[in-house]
């Protein structure tokens, strides 16, 4: 991941986080295509398990009453309905790919060029890193996506407004689709996928094993998609790529929803919770947010090309660069837990320590329109060339036609 990192922090550092979605350059380097891999084998290292299970302890809700329920989070579940899309049709699965170059960052940017490692390796072993960079930030998106479409299910099952239930299950559709993205993407274009990380599995087992109904939104829907989501967002901002653009943009569209939603529904739960309560769920944050900074790395990807732990934890420790992408990647988590009523002294004060405090002046409203709009902007830019295809062949058609008649 240091490379992804590093080069996308750099890109949006010196480029002001540009955010088009013009038409970007085709890929120069055709993707080489050995044997098919098997799903075991594309594993970059070996699967403890390839399953997990985790004993729910939430009540399961049902509510009788079949109320119209909060008109904001009706309006939002008309748009979910409204806002579903196939992505066999929407996403260009015949672009290619070059695995080496899964992103188009220039090799200047990586981090490590200097070090005797990146100096030992050829150019083929340098395009083979950034193979496993790619895998293992795109196999995090992955199982965040699966974590996340159970979590949309878990609300579905405990919520006890009927309204969320409407939502969640719209949500679950979009999970779904977005899992089936990134597996096809690690699965058919880079041929290469990473496990989840330790820390990121046992913050979800926090999420899914408490018992408190509200625990999969502030976990899943603030915390790990909220972290996510800047990510996405970065690196749609910064690659060069029309495949992997198309995947983020089209991806964070549905998330703007999702964000939106459990903003809504904790607002107004959290308003009605005791100062304790209250409290105990900033504990939850602040150390969720800990985790999340300092555990949920790549180190595994540099250990495999020459470097102890030792040496990439340290790299990572010094680098004012390094530093700054991470506070970015809460750009979306901060101005979220502000909104929804957790802002007691502690959390203030974890926030301040990781440098993100200011973070929570953000118009998260705007990014999320932001979000959306990029979308829509690409779908325009797309598929408007085949739609001027379309009429001249009609045109053309037409014309033949009338000649033959004369």
């Amino acid at each position: 991941m240091y490379a992804f990192l590093w080069l996308v922090a750099s890109a949006l550092l010196f480029a002001h986080l540009r955010a088009s979605t013009s038409a970007v350059p085709a890929i120069i380097t055709d993707c080489a295509k050995g044997e098919p891999v098997t799903r075991n084998e594309v594993y970059a290292r070996p699967l403890k398990h390839s399953s997990w299970s985790v004993p729910p302890k939430a009540e399961t809700a049902f509510n009788w009453t079949y109320d119209e329920g909060r008109e904001r989070l009706l309006a939002l579940y008309q748009k979910g309905k409204d806002k579903q899309w196939d992505a066999a049709k929407r996403i260009d699965w015949d672009l290619e790919v070059d695995p080496g170059d899964a992103l188009g960052m220039p090799e200047g940017m990586d981090p490590i060029t200097e070090t005797p490692q990146w100096r030992r390796m050829s150019a083929a072993e340098r395009a083979e890193l950034s193979r496993h960079n790619a895998s293992w930030t795109f196999s995090q998106f992955l199982h965040g996506e699966q974590a996340a479409m159970i979590c949309a299910a878990r609300i579905v099952e405990v919520a006890p407004d009927l309204d969320s239930k409407y939502y969640s299950a719209t949500q679950v559709m979009d999970e779904a689709r977005h899992v089936e993205i990134y597996s096809k993407f690690l699965y058919d274009k880079i041929e290469m996928m990473y496990p989840i990380k330790d820390s990121l599995q046992s913050l979800l087992h926090d999420v899914l094993s408490d018992a408190r109904w509200d625990m999969p939104y502030l976990g899943m829907q603030v915390l790990i998609e909220g972290m996510a989501l800047a990510a996405f967002g970065l690196l749609r901002d910064a690659t060069t790529k029309p495949l992997p653009k198309q995947i983020l943009t089209y991806v964070m569209q549905d998330e703007a929803r999702h964000v939106a939603f459990g903003r809504m529904a904790l607002r107004d739960y959290y308003r009605q919770l005791s100062e304790a309560e209250i409290r105990d769920r900033e504990e939850f944050v602040v150390e969720g947010c800990y985790l999340m900074r300092d555990r949920i790395r790549g180190t595994e990807v540099l250990t495999n090309f020459g470097f102890s732990r030792a040496e990439a934890e340290e790299f990572e420790n010094s680098s004012e660069l390094y530093q700054a992408f991470q506070q970015l990647l809460f750009s979306r988590i901060v101005p979220c837990v502000k909104d929804i009523g957790l802002w007691g002294v502690r959390l203030q004060q974890a926030y301040v320590d990781m440098g993100v405090f200011e973070m929570g002046d953000s118009n998260l409203d705007l990014l999320m329109k932001q979000d959306e709009q990029l979308a829509e902007q690409l779908d325009a830019q797309r598929f408007a060339a085949e739609e001027c295809a379309r009429i001249s062949e009609v045109d053309a058609t037409i014309a033949a036609g009338a000649g033959t008649a004369d």
